[in-house]
């Protein structure tokens, strides 16, 4: 199990954001998160974290999301409407799963986030195949 901390890639980290219910790494381009144990992530508390990203990204830049689930948290699927509704866009979105428990919701997520959601088994690797897909998204709007 891989936390954002204690990757050399961590020294890049323009912010952290902590709540009760997880901790938020705001990269260029990149948002890591790394849920409590026990929460349960519904759209209260994404909107506070979509908020946090627009603040100190920006709005009309691409961003990856990675999840690293290094605790056993829930999501709100149906949450992802709300999401939509409210005109929020996420180009990449990317979930980091050590256990097959990380991997449950993800059937339940990919029936309402609009996008493919890219699984992997190590962090290092997200935070490659993000940053690449932010790089190639920004060069084809050049």
């Amino acid at each position: 199990m891989q936390r954002v901390r204690d990757l050399a890639f961590f020294k890049k980290i323009k912010e952290v954001r902590e709540y009760e219910f997880g901790v938020f790494y705001f990269f260029d381009g990149l948002v890591i998160s790394e849920m409590s144990e026990g929460t349960t992530f519904d759209w209260d508390k994404a909107e506070k974290i979509i908020r946090v990203a627009y603040e100190i990204l920006g709005k009309d830049k691409p961003v990856a999301y990675i999840s690293n689930r290094i605790n056993d948290y829930s999501v709100v699927p149906t949450d992802w409407l709300k999401f939509y509704k409210n005109r929020h866009h996420l180009e990449f979105y990317s979930i980091v799963a050590y256990n097959n428990g990380g991997l449950a919701s993800v059937i339940l997520e990919k029936m309402f986030f609009r996008n493919k959601i890219r699984q992997f088994s190590n962090l290092e690797d997200a935070i490659q195949w993000s940053l690449a897909k932010v790089s190639e998204k920004i060069d084809l709007s050049a």
